[in-house]
């Protein structure tokens, strides 16, 4: 799509893609599970979404950035409230999602678990 209208439209929705850690592409690219996005009747944009194990991987990457530094260097506290944003985001859904995210915690799966049922408990 071309012209003004349809470049502002690329351009808000392009921070979203960014947080999904999905692609952007023509609209004629677009295979059969991309979602094509159209604007004033145009086909704008086609966006390709991430695999979910992919997603976690940039959602942590996306939380260091935030945080301006590694998440194994936060405080019990901060970790703790990492684990309640990621549950709240499906994280643990993925396989591997407990494994993942004490990996990039610093910390054992069994604290993993440990910080989630304190957030049920509570």
């Amino acid at each position: 799509m071309t012209g003004t209208a349809g470049e502002s439209f690329i351009a808000a929705v392009k921070p979203l893609v960014d947080a999904m850690g999905g692609e952007m592409l023509p609209p004629d690219e677009a295979g059969p599970e991309d979602v094509v996005l159209s604007w004033e009747g145009v086909d704008a944009v086609a966006v390709r979404l991430p695999q979910l194990a992919d997603s976690l991987d940039h959602i942590l990457a996306a939380m260091e950035r935030k945080r301006g530094k590694p998440l194994a260097d936060l405080d019990r506290r901060s970790k703790q409230e990492v684990v309640r944003i990621l549950e709240a985001r499906g994280a643990f859904s993925v396989r591997h999602g407990v494994e993942t995210v004490a990996g990039a915690l610093g910390v054992s799966r069994f604290t993993v678990y440990n910080y989630l049922n304190r957030e049920k408990e509570a």
